[in-house]
């Protein structure tokens, strides 16, 4: 380790990198290029305007928090105990602080510390970050967009949500998602289904996976998360939630089946469903994608988390909302064959022989025009040039050549459909391309 000065009286440690050329993305993260970086934006663009169109407000929040935002996620989690990505910063006194795992706890703190109008219908895009084995749709620094209600406990606000993620799943094609629901419980029923729940894995402790084991000392309703073939029996025997529920909890669930049922937006029942997190309370659900691994075919879910923002010092305020995972969205869209990549491909490439100071007074003239122009640099030669408009796709190539500065006029020439060429006074270029491109 090679020391390198930091703060005053602090000197940072870094380790000297041996072999630049080998440096890569870190393990779990990649590189997002054109065309796939474009497909992502405008997913997100789409997301936008489905729930702007409801009313919906951007909320950009920080990528890392003080340490304890995270913790109300839950102790026993995963996410907390074993997935983020933590760390002391160097203020005197130092603070510890945390990549965002998750953007719930994040928009909770912000509603405490700002104190918006209530209900408070709010949406967010951006990365998260978690500290897991990579893998295909999994990576450790991942995006998602979602939403949050806070101030109604209103069980058609928890349908509103969920339609939303259903529209955004029908504009973008993917209509074969299966959404799946069931109710948690609160504070009143939810003990005397974790005792049940813990007396029957506790019974059936010794054909559980080490794994699970472990997870049933700390939280039995995360062992309903295993895929681990082992468990699978034992889970498929274990009490239902929905059989314990307390009559406002039953009829709080019964309201957001009815209204999804009204609605007609196909459900099924899923009594195993609990989510990762600890904060949920009554509603949960979650969108599978048949055409993903069977393992790893969640793209998005969510449910109430009544309780949270007192947590964090507010007052008592519901809360419901969801998050989608872009990656395994687009994985989903790949399966389907749906939404693919937007066409990137320029409208116009100028071709300039004359030193290319035309080509950036044109280029300028016709992206103010709304059109999308790309160019040769270098003053390469004419041939040189013609290669490289041919590879970027543009529709047309715009030549200046010493003849056309001399008449006052550029040739357009045709990449796509045809060779044709012709010339274009300079002045008429402009109107000619919107016409054209029409």
């Amino acid at each position: 380790m090679k020391s390198v000065t930091g703060r005053p009286g602090r000197p940072l440690k870094c380790r000297v990198v041996a072999g630049i050329d080998k440096l890569r993305a870190p393990k779990g993260t990649r590189d997002i290029l054109a065309p796939d970086s474009a497909r992502q934006r405008h997913l997100v663009d789409r997301f936008a305007a489905i729930v702007e169109s409801a009313g919906y407000g951007q909320v950009i929040s920080p990528m890392f928090e003080d340490v304890a935002v995270f913790s109300r996620v839950g102790e026993s989690t995963d996410i907390v105990t074993k997935e983020m990505f933590a760390f002391t910063d160097r203020d005197d006194p130092p603070q510890h602080l945390a990549l965002r795992p998750e953007l719930t706890a994040s928009i909770a703190r912000a509603f405490v510390q700002h104190r918006p109008t209530a209900p408070w219908a709010v949406w967010y895009e951006g990365p998260q970050f978690r500290y897991e084995r990579p893998q295909a749709g999994r990576y450790r620094q991942f995006m998602q967009v979602g939403v949050e209600v806070l101030g109604s406990a209103d069980p058609l606000a928890d349908v509103d949500t969920i339609v939303l993620a259903q529209e955004f799943f029908d504009d973008i094609g993917l209509t074969d998602t299966s959404l799946m629901v069931n109710s948690m419980g609160d504070e009143q029923c939810r003990p005397a289904y974790l005792d049940a729940v813990r007396g029957h894995f506790t019974e059936h402790a010794a054909a559980l996976s080490e794994q699970s084991r472990e997870t049933l000392a700390k939280n039995p309703l995360r062992v309903f998360d295993s895929k681990r073939p082992p468990d699978q029996p034992i889970i498929d025997t274990a009490p239902s939630l929905v059989d314990h529920l307390c009559a406002d909890c039953l009829a709080h669930f019964d309201d957001v089946r009815s209204a999804l049922d009204r609605l007609e937006v196909d459900y099924v029942l899923s009594p195993r469903l609990v989510r990762g997190l600890d904060y949920y309370r009554r509603t949960t659900f979650e969108f599978i994608a048949p055409g993903l691994d069977t393992a790893q075919n969640a793209i998005g879910g969510g449910g109430r988390y009544d309780g949270l923002v007192e947590q964090f010092g507010g007052p008592p305020t519901p809360g419901v909302g969801f998050a989608l995972g872009v990656d395994r969205i687009l994985l989903a869209c790949d399966a389907a064959d749906v939404f693919a990549a937007p066409d990137d491909s320029a409208d116009v490439f100028i071709v300039d022989v004359v030193g290319g100071v035309e080509a950036s007074v044109l280029s300028q003239q016709l992206r103010r025009a709304g059109l999308v122009v790309t160019r040769g640099f270098d003053q390469r030669s004419m041939k040189a040039q013609m290669k490289l408009a041919d590879r970027s796709g543009a529709r047309v190539a715009i030549i200046i050549g010493e003849q056309e500065l001399s008449d006052g006029a550029v040739t357009v020439r045709h990449l796509r459909a045809d060779s044709d060429q012709h010339a274009v006074p300079y002045p008429d270029i402009v109107s000619h391309l919107q016409e054209l491109f029409r």
